[in-house]
């Protein structure tokens, strides 16, 4: 006898009642704090570039260090800074969606 599969309708229901359930707590923090100071505005700007910056440089000169000890011109550059930048979107996304 199998086991019944789990409803994806309901997976999908629990999933929207969590998203409703944040964005009321993120208003009804807005109504009690206001706006955000600009200040704080700016910091997570510059915050959130340095997230992709830093991962970024690490796969341009990881890369540039790999293709020089293996010889193979400049294709893992190109391959760990394009890896390198997907992780530092990924980390900037990731904190955005925290605050």
């Amino acid at each position: 006898m199998s086991t019944p599969s789990p409803d994806p309708r309901r997976e999908d229901h629990e999933e929207i009642t969590e998203a409703v359930k944040l964005r009321q707590e993120r208003r009804d923090r807005w109504t009690r704090e206001g706006e955000r100071p600009i200040w704080k505005n700016m910091s997570m700007f510059g915050a959130l570039g340095w997230l992709i910056v830093i991962p970024t440089l690490i796969g341009v000169f990881a890369g540039r260090w790999l293709d020089d000890k293996l010889g193979s011109g400049i294709t893992l550059t190109g391959a760990l800074t394009f890896l390198g930048a997907c992780l530092g979107f990924y980390l900037a996304w990731k904190r955005m969606n925290q605050e």
